[in-house]
């Protein structure tokens, strides 16, 4: 028989509280049953499996780093919304180690699943308006956006691994790649016989 109360949501939820905690590759099936304080059979009903939670985490903590990214971002545009955004974004990273994990992992999500998700669309949303402040457009900006993937998530996974230890702190070091960035995007070179393209769907969460 399933919990009373035990519901898809609280399953996805005590999943990723332990995702934070023991790591996303170290979670199990069976931690997530003791923390709701069920047998592993009825966690069933709800998630199909261990990839399917992860899937589920993923878009949880997509929707999550989203909205803190779009409350830091409001109102806000050239610089300081880059700012921001890195900073929500660092900020998220640090917070929830295991669930960001998810939003950088690749994983089988349930195209259903997917489609009501608002957070993936809303990255891509918020992070190509960023973009289109400074004046690019395409192919310009998703080269862009892999651009300020690439450091952000670069700079927060050498410093959750412990890779900065020069004496300099790593929040100057931090500071001065967003001047670096700033400049960049501001001075973006011109494609070379590039032509425009659409953004396709495969630009969703893992390139925002």
């Amino acid at each position: 028989m399933v919990r009373a109360g035990l519901t898809a949501e609280r399953v996805t939820f005590a999943g990723a509280e332990l995702a934070d905690e023991v790591g996303l590759d170290r979670l199990t099936m069976s931690q997530v049953a003791r923390r709701l304080g069920v047998k592993d059979a009825s966690l069933y009903a709800h998630v199909r499996g261990l990839e399917d939670l992860r899937g589920r985490i993923a878009l949880l903590a997509a929707d999550e780093k989203t909205i803190r990214i779009a409350e830091a971002t409001a109102g806000r545009s050239g610089k300081d919304a880059l700012v921001a955004f890195a900073d929500a974004w660092r900020d998220y990273a640090r917070r929830y180690p295991g669930r960001y994990t998810a939003t950088q992992t690749p994983i089988d999500i349930d195209p259903a699943l997917a489609a009501d998700a608002p957070g993936p669309r809303r990255a891509v949303e918020l992070t190509y308006g960023m973009l289109r402040a400074y004046g690019l457009a395409e192919p310009d900006l998703t080269d862009a956006v892999r651009l300020l993937r690439s450091t952000f998530h670069g700079f927060v996974a050498l410093e959750a691994a412990g890779g900065f230890a020069h004496r300099r702190p790593a929040q100057d070091s931090w500071s001065r790649a967003l001047d670096a960035l700033h400049t960049l995007l501001e001075h973006w070179p011109a494609p070379e016989g590039e032509e425009g393209e659409e953004v396709g769907e495969e630009e969703g969460e893992k390139e925002a």
